[in-house]
């Protein structure tokens, strides 16, 4: 086929003066490279696209895919990660993960966990907060964490997101909406494991490929995984997959939210959980990175013996069922 690649350069970004944690989410030259030589590996032609503007220019101008492979996190709004998916379906040419609606609300971790709670999966008691006032009387009950609403890659998420009284709340509040001009979801804290789970597939054919455990080690920031903890992972983190009891609780979990959401091709699923050891739901990302090396889904993949390329190839095959059989027949 042939296939375009969308995506947000970082290096972009920060030479236009954006900050290291607003561009923690978007990716690296090595992380394209990797998907394009795993894409012509695989047979297909390639076209590196860019981001969502250079996508609209593109289109504008006429050009055309079989299928592209999105990567798009977009800079601004909670329908950021939705722009490069609904363009595309707009002039119905198929594309790889989740589709507008889904990334708009997954992006939206207050939306999400309402409607994960009403899929029957356990989430922390939580509240939105869209301006200082609201951080007064939650009633949640202490510690409480907060971290951005829409935040992503523990953007935002640092040892002082727990709070243990009313005015380090408030505080962490008017700075966490000062900084990302976004509101802040304050959630029960979890003092307990925490776990991510890797799918592969869309709806009948979605499968759980691996529940890996998060281990933060004596130098990391504690509690959280954090985005320090998460940048720093080589020494202040080490993962290991989880034993077969609560990884098949977590699995079964998973796939609830990931159907019941309606997510496609591949993503990952945060889970912790509370003192007394059940699992509890925390956030989805049906749009993973997949640095060859660093990524959560592809260190999680290496571990249950699927290469970076493999994992390339199986997100286009899911995605491929949805390119017309023309299509990929002429362009195998």
């Amino acid at each position: 086929m042939r296939v375009g690649i969308t995506y947000d350069l970082r290096a972009e970004y920060l030479s236009q003066g954006y900050g290291e944690e607003q561009t923690a989410e978007f990716d690296s030259l090595e992380t394209i490279d990797s998907i394009d030589e795993a894409l012509r590996g695989l047979g297909h032609q390639t076209d590196r696209i860019g981001n969502i503007r250079s996508l609209t220019g593109r289109l504008a101008a006429g050009d055309r895919w079989d299928l592209v492979f999105n990567i798009a996190e977009g800079m601004y709004g909670f329908g950021r990660e939705a722009q490069a998916p609904a363009l595309l379906d707009a002039f119905a040419i198929p594309y790889t993960f989740s589709d507008p609606l889904v990334l708009a609300v997954a992006l939206h971790k207050g939306f999400t966990k309402t409607l994960v709670a009403g899929l029957g999966v356990a989430t922390p008691d939580f509240a939105v907060v869209g301006v200082d006032s609201d951080a007064a009387g939650i009633g949640l009950g202490w510690p409480v964490i907060a971290k951005p609403v829409a935040g992503g890659t523990g953007a935002g998420i640092s040892r002082s997101s727990k709070a243990n009284n009313q005015h380090e709340l408030t505080a962490l509040c008017r700075k966490l909406l000062d900084q990302f001009e976004q509101p802040v979801l304050v959630e029960t804290f979890l003092p307990g494991r925490e776990f991510t789970v890797g799918i592969l597939g869309t709806g009948p054919q979605a499968r759980v490929i691996g529940v890996m455990e998060i281990l933060l080690h004596d130098n990391a920031e504690p509690e959280v995984y954090s985005y320090a903890n998460k940048r720093d992972y080589l020494t202040r983190v080490s993962y290991r997959l989880a034993g077969e009891q609560i990884a098949a609780q977590a699995a079964e979990m998973a796939l609830r939210v990931w159907n019941g959401l309606g997510c496609r091709d591949a993503g990952r699923l945060d889970f912790r959980c509370d003192g007394s050891g059940n699992l509890n739901f925390l956030e989805i990302n049906p749009l993973a990175g997949l640095h060859p090396v660093d990524s959560d889904l592809v260190i999680l993949g290496r571990m249950v013996g699927i290469n970076h390329r493999d994992l390339i190839r199986m997100i286009v095959s899911s995605a491929g069922e949805r390119v017309p059989a023309g299509a990929r027949k002429g362009n195998a």
